[in-house]
């Protein structure tokens, strides 16, 4: 009894630091600290301070903490919580969250049991193994081997796991033998709340480099459509104005109008084109 009346305000601090936290900060993410080693996190910590306020707790307290916060479609990041949760509370947007514990993270071994976070792939290509038994663990595993210049190669791509899939103690032991590390040490999150909105773990990994070139080209795409249909803006105004000067132009010159700004051009077309005539009729011209 004494040990549940201690823990008690313990566990109503939490609480109460989570919904403090949830209406100080704007953004929520929501993180799963399985398989973190002890090392690795206090490392994490020293990178995100100042940045990010962590709150690792039991899942029942995690769980209690966003209830009371109240959050508008809060429900859908509560169905979230698994595994052995905890929360990430900033005011970083949550691309730039991702990518700031994207960064963080570092390669390593995968071991049996662990479920692939992609679809792995052994690729085709020379080993480092010399004939034997491998061949058979190789066809095990699904992959065609043979032999190259008296090493055993790949014959073709293998798709060994599909990502969600767990990875078998053979597959494990194979894949550390190859140098392939497909799992990562670090935190795993799993979404990002905002302003009731959920974003989910592959909407924040976007490849920065084509989703600027994709954004260019669609800016200027809209732009050469605006001006094709002479939508009339800020930012269409300029060269509505300079393409209208231009047709007016050409036309005023193909009509010959006198007008200040085309005078000198229109005689010296009259000019060029007597001189044609000229040439053509072989008439002297003065």
């Amino acid at each position: 009894m004494t040990k549940t009346t201690k823990a008690a305000p313990a566990k109503k601090e939490i609480v109460k630091k989570i919904k403090d936290f949830g209406k100080q900060y704007p953004i929520i993410g929501l993180i799963n600290m399985e398989n973190m080693p002890a090392s690795s996190l206090l490392q994490m910590k020293k990178q995100l301070r100042g940045k990010v306020e962590l709150v690792m707790t039991r899942k029942t307290l995690i769980l209690l903490g966003l209830k009371e916060l109240n959050l508008p479609n809060g429900e859908q990041l509560i169905e979230k919580v698994k595994g052995m949760p905890a929360l990430m509370f900033t005011k970083e947007n949550p691309f730039t969250l991702y990518k700031i514990i994207k960064k963080s993270k570092t390669p390593a071994a995968a071991k049996p049991g662990q479920l692939a976070p992609y679809d792995i792939t052994i690729p085709a290509g020379p080993t480092p193994f010399t004939p034997g038994p491998v061949i058979s663990e190789f066809a095990m595993l699904g992959i065609k081997a043979g032999v190259v210049e008296g090493k055993v190669a790949i014959k073709e791509d293998a798709k060994v796991v599909k990502e969600g899939q767990p990875i078998s103690a053979k597959l494990a032991s194979m894949l550390q033998r190859l140098g392939i590390e497909p799992m990562e040490i670090g935190l795993d999150l799993i979404c990002v709340y905002e302003k009731g909105i959920l974003y989910p773990r592959k909407v924040l990994d976007i490849d920065e480099k084509k989703f600027m070139q994709d954004l260019t080209g669609a800016a200027a795409g809209a732009f050469n459509l605006a001006v094709e249909i002479t939508f009339i803006n800020k930012d269409t105004i300029e060269t509505l104005l300079s393409k209208a000067h231009r047709e007016a132009k050409a036309v005023g010159l193909e009509g010959g109008v006198l007008e200040p700004e085309l005078v000198e051009e229109v005689l010296a077309k009259a000019q060029r084109e007597a001189k044609a005539v000229a040439e053509e009729g072989k008439i002297q011209v003065q």
